[in-house]
């Protein structure tokens, strides 16, 4: 029962009157959207700053733990240099004291080996060693990018919070505002007025006639719909970007 007498209520409200609240919710609504115009792309710029410079420091690490896998390399293959130059002076004394033609050859194999191991080792300490030098390089690239980046971010966030602090009580004293309008309106007419709002370019779901044409997409109207929004008895949307049409004098 209490339902049905909600919404006999609800029925009883004019039509006009239900457009003058649609029109003055606009109107609070279209002011927080000049406060966050005011606040322009900066929280944007912010936001694409902090991904830029967590993505810069991604690629430090990974590029600080390449440079520690070719110095551990580079040690590595030092180290195996240093084992297989000991064999070859192994070997060399022992071809003194051999015994037999196949001795000998043994012997002189594992020399060639040895020596062939070092080479490679030396080739591969040469090929990190230039890896080694263009990791550095990068890291200090990217380390001066990224304290670039981190000043710059410094910066904008200071401005955001000067900008934000300025605006923050006018923003919630209108939020409260809007909370208060939107509790007068059915939930119907609200829900499509959201709708409407978010399709909208410009966030107008509530337009003025404007010379005969809608104030939203320009586009002209008959004279008879325009009869019909001067007389606010009835909602009207305009056909073409299908926002809410009301007459400005009516409205104030």
């Amino acid at each position: 029962m209490a339902t049905k007498k909600q919404s006999a209520s609800e029925q009883e409200v004019p039509v006009q009157d239900k457009l003058k609240t649609l029109y003055l919710l606009q109107t609070k609504l279209t002011e927080i959207d000049k406060i966050k115009t005011l606040r322009g792309e900066l929280p944007l710029e912010v936001a694409d700053l902090d991904d830029e410079i967590a993505g810069l420091k991604t690629r430090v690490d990974k590029y600080k733990t390449d440079l520690k896998e070719a110095e551990a390399s580079i040690l590595s293959y030092k180290q195996k240099i240093q084992e297989s130059g000991a064999k070859v002076e192994r070997y060399k004394s022992q071809l003194d004291n051999v015994r037999n033609n196949r001795e000998f050859d043994h012997l002189t194999k594992e020399v060639e080996f040895e020596t062939l191991e070092m080479e490679l080792a030396e080739k591969r300490i040469r090929e990190f060693t230039v890896e080694s030098k263009n990791l550095s390089d990068q890291i200090a690239k990217s380390e001066d990018i990224l304290s670039e980046k981190t000043i710059d971010l410094t910066h904008k966030r200071d401005e955001l919070d000067e900008i934000v602090s300025e605006t923050k009580q006018q923003e919630e004293v209108i939020r409260e505002e809007v909370k208060n309008i939107e509790a007068k309106i059915e939930t119907r007419l609200l829900t499509a007025f959201r709708r409407i709002r978010k399709s909208a370019r410009n966030g107008l779901a509530i337009v003025t006639l404007q010379r005969g044409a809608c104030g939203g997409c320009f586009n002209k109207i008959p004279p008879q719909r325009q009869m019909d929004i001067k007389l606010g008895k009835k909602v009207i949307v305009c056909e073409y970007c299908g926002r809410i049409m009301v007459d400005e004098e009516l409205m104030n």
